[in-house]
């Protein structure tokens, strides 16, 4: 033994680089991902740790009380259904009688439902420049005018560059007209105000505005798909016969006498 350890100290240096021990090669520890099991939202049956629970979605609605545990799940067996637990913050925790399965059915649904009526509204931007011209202007107001009668937000700015930053007069002058001529179909959220170089608006479509929704893009067609009924050719149909103009006949030449 005592060999083993003078031998060692005097071979530290490659025991160390080889990660090795005494005994032999260092082992690592195998350590396998632990899968646990996805639990349910909400504690069903014997999952239920409350001594006492509100029932509540009976047929007779005069038995919706305060159970005991072993009472509640008594009346969950003799129906054949689940006691659900829906509120766990309640004191005692409000439970339901109904079959698990149908009831996470339910709420799935209505949370699609919520889901569809949830409207998205997106933030339009406009840039100007402190010398637009009234073209550009009247182009991009109609940009404008279009964003907000299909219910989105916009977010103009008037970009000030080098030494335009002097003529913010024009600027808001510019904003000013700009709201002026939507104000049948937006108004404002933020008055111009200075971020930085540039002077920012912000403006929403108003509530009783009726919302004018994008037109759906033309699909392309496919290669080698079926024309119309309308646009195919008829079987019997001839084909219009071409008028030739009408031939000028020219009279022979007489032969005048020598």
């Amino acid at each position: 033994m005592d060999n083993l350890f003078f031998y060692y100290f005097i071979h530290k240096e490659e025991y160390l680089e080889q990660n090795v021990t005494i005994l032999g090669k260092r082992r690592k520890p195998n350590r396998r991902p632990i899968r646990r099991r996805p639990q349910n939202e909400h504690r069903i049956n014997h999952r239920i740790r409350s001594h006492k629970v509100r029932v509540v979605g009976l047929e007779d609605s005069s038995k919706n009380g305060i159970y005991t545990l072993s009472e509640a799940l008594r009346m969950a067996e003799e129906r054949s259904m689940d006691l659900v637990e829906i509120v766990a913050t309640a004191n005692p925790p409000v439970c339901r009688i109904t079959d698990y399965s149908k009831f996470k059915y339910e709420l799935k649904k209505k949370k699609k439902l919520a889901q569809a009526k949830q409207q998205t509204v997106t933030m339009k931007e406009i840039r100007f420049g402190p010398n637009t011209d009234t073209h550009d202007f009247n182009f991009k107001l109609k940009h404008a005018e279009k964003f907000l009668s299909e219910g989105h937000k916009l977010r103009a700015y008037v970009h000030f560059r080098g030494r335009s930053i002097l003529y913010t007069n024009r600027g808001r002058a510019l904003l000013d007209e700009f709201v002026e001529k939507l104000s049948e179909v937006g108004k404002v959220e933020v008055r111009p105000k200075m971020e930085g170089k540039r002077m920012v608006i912000i403006m929403s479509p108003k509530k009783n505005l009726k919302k004018n929704p994008a037109p759906p893009k033309a699909k392309p067609e496919k290669r080698g798909e079926t024309k119309s009924r309308s646009e195919k050719p008829l079987v019997n149909e001839k084909p219009p016969v071409s008028e030739k103009p009408p031939v000028k006949v020219i009279p022979p030449r007489k032969d005048t006498p020598a």
